[in-house]
């Protein structure tokens, strides 16, 4: 079968996708509206497969599927997207970075509460847990 006219099966296949993945793209309007065979399947082109390409990638590099439409909506304008893509990834690099100072921070308090633990007899009076309850 060549390209042109391919199914989402293969369609995703090329793109390096799932089938789900590709309905949810379209369902979101990041991809256009599949063509559809006189039975009803979804057909897609080489553009759309080179489409999917691209939102695989972006997603790769953790930029959400808001931020991949709206660098998509920038080059549909005529526009090359370059500086809003610099942008989206600094955010997403600053996002990251916070979440790796949450998980530093959460990983100093789980090891202090697992210290403090060793001192503590089970079985001393508490609600539940008294090593959780008074973390």
């Amino acid at each position: 079968m060549a390209l042109q006219g391919m199914t989402i099966g293969r369609a995703a296949q090329a793109a390096g996708l799932t089938r789900k993945a590709v309905r949810v793209y379209e369902a979101k309007g990041l991809l256009p509206q599949a063509d559809r065979s006189t039975a009803g399947y979804r057909l897609y082109s080489p553009a759309d497969v080179e489409l999917l390409t691209f939102i695989r990638r972006a997603r790769t590099l953790g930029l959400h599927l808001d931020d991949v439409r709206e660098v998509l909506d920038i080059r549909r304008g005529g526009t090359p997207p370059c500086d809003a893509v610099r942008n989206l990834l600094d955010a997403r690099i600053a996002e990251i970075d916070t979440t790796v100072n949450d998980l530093l921070a959460l990983r100093q308090t789980l090891a202090e509460t697992r210290h403090a633990a060793n001192d503590r007899p089970c079985g001393e009076p508490s609600t539940v847990c008294s090593i959780i309850e008074d973390a």
